[in-house]
Parts: C-alpha cells; sequence; structure tokens
C-alpha cells in the first residue's frame, strides 16, 4: 500500500487573502530538500520503496466544478489502492477529499486541528468558502465522528451547527479532554496550519495567537487509537511565510502524517 501525495492548488475560496495555492509546491520543495533526510521519527524511510509517490497536482480550474475534480482525483487514487496525504489550497478542499474517502470507508472520523471551526452554513455568500467545508462535510452524512482540536474563534452560528451533529470541540487548552475524545475506525486527519501559533507557522492568511505547537499536533496525531487513513494539511500561505518556517513545518506534517498512514495500513490491515 504506496502513499500518494497529492497536490490542491486552489485559493479562490479564500475569504481573505489568496496564496494557499502556491502552497504545494513550496512544501514539496520542503519535503524533498536535501536540508533533511527522509526518514520520520518512526524510523520509516518515506523513500523505501512503496512507500510514497507523488501523484503531482489535481487539474484544477478555479471554479465551482473543483469540487468533482477534487473528488475524482482522490477517488481515482484510492481506487488504485493507494492511500492520500493532500496538500492544499486553503481548507475548502477537505469537503469534496471527504466526499471521496465517506463512500470508500463508512462511517469515517475525522480529526481536524484549526483555530477555527469552519462550519459556517455559508461565508460571504459563498456556501463553498474555506470557512464553511464542515458544514458541507456534516449535510453529506457517512461522518461517525468529527473532533476538533485547538478552536478558539467559535461563533454562534457554528455553535448551532456543532449542536446539531453533536461535533466535539475542544479549546486549544483542553488537550487532555482532546485526547481522551479521539476516535476509534478509520480516520481521517485535517491540519489547517492556522491551527498551531503563529510563532510555529507565520505562513498563514489567518493568523491566531495562543495555539498549538508542532509536538502537540504530532503528539496527538500519535495518540489517535483509529486507523489512520488519509489526510491534508491546509492553509499555507507562502506570501504570509517568514524565511520559509512555514513550509518547513507544513512538510514535516506532511512527512509524519504519510508514516501513520503507511505504518497503519501495513500493520493493521487498512
Amino acid at each position: 500500500m504506496t502513499v500518494a501525495l497529492l497536490g490542491l492548488p486552489t485559493d479562490r475560496n479564500s475569504s481573505y487573502l489568496r496564496g494557499p495555492a502556491k502552497a504545494p509546491a513550496a512544501i514539496r520543495r520542503e519535503l524533498f530538500s536535501e536540508s533533511g533526510n527522509s526518514y520520520t521519527e518512526t524510523g520509516l524511510n518515506l523513500r523505501g520503496e512503496g512507500v510514497l509517490e507523488d501523484a503531482g497536482d489535481a487539474a484544477l480550474h478555479e471554479d465551482d466544478g473543483d469540487v468533482e475534480r477534487i473528488t475524482e482525483a482522490v477517488a481515482a487514487q484510492l481506487g488504485a489502492g493507494r492511500r492520500v496525504v493532500s496538500l492544499g489550497g486553503d481548507h475548502f478542499v477537505t469537503f469534496p477529499i471527504l466526499k471521496a474517502y465517506a463512500a470508500a470507508f463508512p462511517n469515517i472520523s475525522i480529526v481536524h486541528f484549526d483555530a477555527h471551526p469552519d462550519m459556517y452554513p455559508s461565508f460571504h455568500g459563498n456556501p463553498l468558502s474555506h470557512a464553511s467545508p464542515f458544514a458541507r462535510i456534516l449535510e453529506n452524512g457517512g461522518i461517525a465522528a468529527l473532533v476538533q482540536i485547538g478552536i478558539r474563534t467559535m461563533t454562534p452560528a457554528q455553535q448551532r451547527v456543532a449542536g446539531e451533529y453533536g461535533v466535539r470541540v475542544f479549546g486549544a487548552w483542553e488537550l487532555d479532554a482532546a485526547r481522551a475524545a479521539l476516535p476509534q475506525g478509520p480516520v481521517y486527519v485535517t491540519l489547517d496550519l492556522d491551527g498551531l501559533d503563529p510563532a510555529f507557522a507565520p505562513g498563514v492568511s489567518h493568523r491566531e495567537p495562543g495555539g498549538l505547537s508542532v509536538r502537540e499536533v504530532l503528539e496527538l496525531v500519535r495518540a489517535i487509537p483509529g486507523t489512520v487513513v488519509g489526510a491534508d494539511v491546509v492553509e499555507y500561505n507562502p506570501d504570509c511565510d517568514v524565511a520559509g518556517m512555514t513550509a518547513t513545518v507544513a512538510a514535516k506534517f506532511a512527512r509524519e502524517f504519510a508514516a501513520r498512514i503507511y505504518t497503519d495500513a501495513q500493520g493493521r490491515g487498512a
């Protein structure tokens, strides 16, 4: 079972600054840079035979048709027996990704790291906004649980959606409780880089101080009791970065997520 690395270069649905469409190329440069090596914290060599394959970027047009284009690109990888680590792009992309994943893995759960819940029914008149993907995902159904971690900007409109669908929402100060709520079964991990404190990831469009550390996110992902079958890293904005710091952080997460997905598939037969 190979993990495919899939770029999703889109930021049409960003509500404040454009720039995340440039992220996949920047993250790849760091991921494959000679500044480090290809081994993960678990000792897995991502350059080992059949471990990680760069599937390139999906051919996106920056229009509403990108919903189906992304779903089809992810479904094609899953249909070929691969699992996918996607590089956004803004957080809109998680909606079409999950359409493919929910079809392949019934009752999949989601672990979502973010400063924002991204559950607006519509934002600035755009139901596909990067502030709305989890409203769309929950409406589509097929999700066993949604656990959100690091949230520190919850609004009444999003609280209503969370209450309607039983979303478990944890602030950046509630990590012990969040760890206890991590789901069993097939799990998809989505990381919005603004879930981190800006000290660790300044290269985002919506900086929100008081967030998570890189190590806290890695340890929470390590603690997931279920089988991680896919992941994304989204909302990196190279135009806002400082000395490529956030690209390095994004590449770190892509590397460790790929290792977890590959190891789970080998050890648990996902």
